[in-house]
């Protein structure tokens, strides 16, 4: 006689219900380890998300190494031949610091740098208006710049300054593009950017001050940084090179919050493992209690099947109810928490569907030996025990 996946529920639900602290305290530990693990995906999450806005906010992640004209065009060719795992390489000078801007009547003082033609790859600065440098810039030398927004409204007043002329210390120049002004700085003094070979003809040197080089991945950053200081001071030996990168402080967050993540990950394991422990000491129970009831139902035609069904049904039912509760309530509570601190969060429906199926995994695991012990009792054994 096999019951229907129904009357299996219900006699299931019956059998719980009979014992209502018992399941309880069960539902209890499910619901601990659950809710641990789902927060320990929603801080993962979480984590993830505030580095990248972080590094939204800034030019993209980059090496830079510092060298006061030691470095040319050969050392960037030196160095794309023997690094792996770099997305673009570039060089900068910095041309001056309080560099004169007129246009017009308008004046500032922005930072002027030469830059070659992959800068604006190796820094992922954003085109907001206009168009970066092409190599027929620099092989034609041709006096054209790209200033950022702040320039754009000293000096231009909010007006489109595309195909403008402005003079930068007493020398013409025609805007071609514009590109965000760094929101790091408290207070922005505007960036001029023009071909590094407008730098080259006026000062008649082809040697540059810095490299910049972007890594494909940001994990590969440190490793990256140690092998370029390397190559240059192989290529160099005795000369001193200064390196940085302008992610550090989110590269150290980053190692926090993983090792932080990788704690509440164990915690949330030995919970869940708790909670597998308290079904599988309830199933235990009940298979003693009720060896009675499992040799009538097989005496008058159950199958071993429905005895093993029945038992497992009920750790998927107390990790069911207690997974969706630990979910309810940790969405609830990091809900609160994220407007609170102004985090970015939003319910991840494949974190709760990994979360609630990692409890019920757990329930089945735990309740499956004493289950199948259940489903192979003798009938006549099991009654004439009890």
């Amino acid at each position: 006689m096999t019951l229907s996946f129904f009357d299996l529920t219900r006699l299931t639900c019956k059998s719980l219900l009979g014992n209502p602290l018992r399941s309880g305290l069960t539902t209890l530990g499910v619901f601990m380890g659950v809710a641990a693990v789902n927060a320990t995906l929603q801080v993962g999450t979480i984590s993830r998300k505030v580095i990248e806005q972080q590094l939204a906010k800034r030019e993209a992640p980059q090496i830079g190494v510092f060298a006061p004209d030691k470095l040319n065009l050969d050392d960037i060719k030196f160095l794309q031949q023997r690094l792996v795992g770099v997305h673009a390489l570039s060089a900068r000078n910095y041309m001056g610091w309080d560099t004169q801007a007129v246009f017009q009547g308008q004046q500032a003082k922005p930072t002027m740098s030469a830059v070659t033609v992959d800068y604006f790859r190796t820094t992922g600065l954003r085109k907001v208006a206009g168009r970066f440098f092409n190599q027929a810039d620099f092989d034609n030398y041709r006096p054209v710049v790209v200033i950022d927004k702040y320039l754009v409204e000293k000096l231009f007043l909010g007006k489109d300054p595309i195909s403008e002329r402005v003079y930068v210390d007493g020398r013409p120049y025609i805007v071609i593009g514009v590109v965000p002004t760094n929101v790091i700085e408290e207070e922005p003094q505007g960036k001029l950017l023009v071909p590094m070979s407008i730098y080259t003809a006026l000062t008649g040197s082809r040697n540059f001050n810095s490299i910049q080089l972007r890594p494909r991945q940001l994990e590969d950053m440190k490793k990256l940084q140690e092998r370029v200081i390397k190559l240059l001071k192989q290529r160099y030996p005795g000369k001193d090179f200064y390196d940085w990168n302008n992610v550090e402080n989110i590269l150290e967050q980053k190692e926090t919050l993983e090792m932080t993540s990788r704690g509440l990950t164990v915690v949330g394991i030995i919970s869940l493992l708790i909670g597998g422990v308290g079904i599988a000491n309830i199933t235990i129970a009940a298979v003693m209690e009720r060896k009675s009831e499992i040799g009538l139902r097989l005496a008058i035609g159950a199958t071993k099947w429905n005895i093993l069904m029945q038992f497992i049904l009920e750790a998927v039912l107390l990790s069911l109810f207690g997974g969706i509760i630990a979910i309810i309530a940790v969405h609830g509570l990091t809900l609160g928490v994220a407007e609170r601190f102004k985090l970015p969060y939003e319910f991840d429906r494949n974190t709760a569907i990994f979360s609630l199926g990692s409890a019920v995994l757990v329930g089945v695991g735990a309740s499956f030996v004493p289950a199948w012990q259940a489903s192979q009792l003798d009938p006549v054994k099991a009654l004439r025990g009890s």
